[in-house]
């Protein structure tokens, strides 16, 4: 279990000794040196602090950051923690660069700035879903199974059909992280802690240098408000993707308790008993996550509960990345699953038959071609259902002659001497109306399972995940960008 940042004593500092592979992570270490970079270059370019000063405690703050950056060695979380190691090579002289600005704001500022980069790592990952979502809907267009209410059969549809509607799911879910980035995507830096310092740091210049839109306007919303807002906020965006992942999975696993199921994962694991049982063990790996990350996330809400402005339960940033990255994680074993996905057309075809999914189109087709009122073709419809299950009857197989009784029947029933006193389809019209192949095909509203209407999803889904990836790559680069600009011009300042 995750627990929360320690802020004194020994275990404070010994959560700050990281053991990592390859380059240091964008961690509050990382980001703590970036506002301090930041600072030095903004204080001396309008005069608050001397070429001399700058230069040196710049050159300080390099030795610090280059010591940080081999794996193991500390890497301090906390303000209170990073300052003596500048303190230990300049002397107290170099707290001077701390003027304006407080632990409140620095440690609001990597909080926001550690949750905009997961944010874009979700992001992929949803996209990742999304593009292996969109591949299957394109290999589907011809997959016709039973659709279900209720966890009844109810419809005949396609299977890209049912899927595209997961993929505009898990788009509203993507396009709700991007709407939490650019509502959050400002920075606190400079605010101090409440209302301000007379210190003039210039608060713009720290934003666009960390990568940020612009500054959080007021300064008591900066860290008091907004800080917690952000976290709060984006537990809230990621109830819905977990959700989406679990949904998905259990209309999988509903019919994966068919002796011959029609969707299948490749990945399974077989009973320690049971010779013939092989278990969806990836599936079920996932939704378990997915369901732990849904309780974790609502750790976020409560500790933001019942508590006055600003306090920091809320804007821990183990807890709440740990919860995030658990997210990302989940979406990214989801992505993989979706690959791990085997379709069985015939099988999917054949489940239609066995049950009576075509029999709205019956008393549809009565009432379009003539003028049958629909609730008369719905009791036809339901009285041939009754009569085929009662006799072990399917679809492809029920008697002509027998709905032709039951048709004359109700007539005769409901005293309709106005219609056709003879059914009136042919026996090739009765197989076609029950021939679910031929019931997708005649859909006729937009946004139905007809193949044309499939076919335009399919385009605008490809546009969309475009649009998608280019924001994403777009953001990334913005981030990348800034802090580049920022490091140049900090290399400048220690050369000078």
């Amino acid at each position: 279990m995750t627990l929360g940042m320690p802020t004194i004593g020994k275990n404070s500092e010994s959560i700050e000794y990281l053991h990592w592979e390859g380059n240091p992570p964008k961690d509050e270490f990382f980001w703590l040196t970036a506002i301090n970079k930041a600072t030095l270059v903004l204080n001396h370019r309008i005069g608050l602090i001397s070429a001399q000063n700058a230069k040196k405690w710049a050159r300080a703050l390099q030795e610090v950051e280059e010591e940080a950056s081999v794996s193991g060695s500390h890497r301090p979380k906390t303000v209170l923690h990073f300052e003596p190691k500048l303190v230990a090579k300049c002397g107290w002289e170099i707290t001077a660069m701390h003027a304006g600005r407080s632990s409140q704001d620095m440690h609001c500022t990597y909080q926001k700035a550690i949750l905009r980069d997961e944010v874009l790592n979700i992001a992929e990952a949803i996209g990742e879903v999304l593009n292996n979502l969109l591949e299957l809907c394109k290999q589907n267009t011809d997959t016709y199974l039973p659709a279900y209410t209720n966890g009844v059969a109810a419809q005949p549809e396609t299977l890209a059909h049912i899927w595209l509607a997961h993929f505009s799911g898990f788009l509203r879910d993507l396009e709700s992280l991007e709407t939490w980035f650019e509502k959050h995507n400002y920075c606190p830096m400079g605010a101090t802690v409440l209302g301000g310092t007379s210190w003039p740091l210039d608060r713009k210049g720290m934003s666009s240098y960390l990568g940020f839109k612009a500054p959080v306007y007021n300064t008591y919303d900066a860290t008091q408000i907004a800080a917690t807002d952000a976290p709060l906020e984006l537990s809230l965006a990621l109830v819905s993707p977990m959700l989406h992942v679990v949904q998905f999975i259990q209309d999988v696993m509903t019919q994966y308790a068919q002796p011959r199921p029609w969707i299948l994962v490749g990945s399974t694991y077989a009973s320690s008993a049971m010779p013939q049982k092989r278990n969806p063990g990836s599936l079920i790996d996932v939704r378990r996550d997915a369901n732990t990350v849904l309780g974790n996330l609502t750790n976020i809400i409560f500790r933001a509960h019942s508590l006055p402005p600003g306090m920091y339960d809320a804007k821990d940033s183990m807890l709440n990345t740990s919860t995030v990255r658990e997210a990302c994680f989940v979406l990214t074993s989801f992505a993989a699953v979706l690959k791990m996905l085997q379709i069985n057309k015939k099988r999917a075809l054949e489940e239609l038959d066995l049950d009576w999914t075509a029999t709205q189109e019956l008393a549809d087709t009565l009432m379009r071609k003539y003028s049958i009122p629909f609730r008369i073709g719905h009791h036809i419809a339901s009285q041939m259902t009754t009569f085929g299950r009662s006799n072990e009857l399917r679809p492809s197989n029920f008697p002509y002659e027998k709905v032709c009784e039951i048709y004359q029947q109700t007539l005769e029933k409901m005293e309709m001497k106005e219609h056709p006193t003879e059914f009136p389809l042919t026996e090739e019209e009765f197989r076609s109306v029950l021939n679910p192949i031929s019931i997708v095909n005649r859909r006729n509203v937009l946004g139905a399972c007809q193949p044309g209407e499939v076919s335009l999803m399919l385009k605008k889904a490809d546009t969309d995940l475009a649009e998608h990836k280019l924001w994403k790559t777009e953001q990334s680069r913005g981030i990348k960008d800034a802090l580049e600009r920022c490091q140049r011009d900090f290399n400048a300042l220690m050369e000078s």
